[in-house]
């Protein structure tokens, strides 16, 4: 879906660009915003490795761990359905904990390993479980403390306060946070999401 929408975007700028003969202009720009691109990319890298490394750090002392104990009785009460001890519960606890430090790239093997874990439990392996949409929708929030990334692409930008984000993210990941975990919840308890009527519908 993505590679449509640029394609649109290029055809449409080369399109008004020929028309309104600024074509020399646009393919300017293309050339100019890709070197600004490798740009921000190189300084990017700068950020993810301290930020990982100080993950790497954080797992080594435990740091982690007590985080992730800490917030283990929220993810005992959004993800009911998972056993309180299963690695299921460890896994999300630290996936949650990784995006919250705004080390997204650390986080995805992490959640990729606690949707394995809940995928276990699953009865009906065709349809995701409550817990597993729960877990997805609250990635999709992408609540960040630090959002680590937003602060390199903004420095690699030339940004005079490139911090000045933390702010706003804290507040609009927060309640997108707090709307998906609503709607999944509610959306949970309708009956027309049942697990059980999508398997007999499976089955007819």
């Amino acid at each position: 879906m993505l590679g449509y929408i640029w394609l649109f975007f290029i055809v449409t700028a080369v399109v008004v660009g020929g028309f309104t003969g600024r074509i020399n202009e646009v393919g300017q720009a293309a050339i100019d915003y890709a070197g600004i691109a490798v740009e921000i990319s190189i300084s990017l890298i700068g950020i993810m490795c301290l930020w990982l490394g100080l993950m790497k750090l954080a797992g080594a002392s435990g740091l982690i761990v007590l985080i992730s104990r800490a917030i283990k009785p929220i993810t005992r009460k959004l993800f009911p359905d998972v056993p309180p001890e299963h690695p299921a519960i460890g896994n999300i606890a630290m996936n949650v904990s990784a995006n919250a430090l705004g080390v997204t790239n650390a986080a995805t093997p992490i959640g990729i390993k606690a949707m394995k874990e809940m995928q276990s439990l699953n009865k009906y392996k065709s349809v995701a479980t409550n817990a597993m949409c729960t877990f997805l929708a609250i990635n999709t929030a992408g609540v960040q403390l630090v959002p680590a990334s937003i602060i390199g692409v903004l420095i690699g930008a030339g940004a005079e306060n490139p911090t000045v984000i933390i702010g706003p993210t804290i507040f609009a990941t927060g309640i997108a946070l707090i709307t998906a975990i609503i709607t999944a919840k509610i959306l949970e308890k309708l009956p027309v999401f049942r697990t059980e009527k999508y398997i007999e519908e499976g089955e007819k």
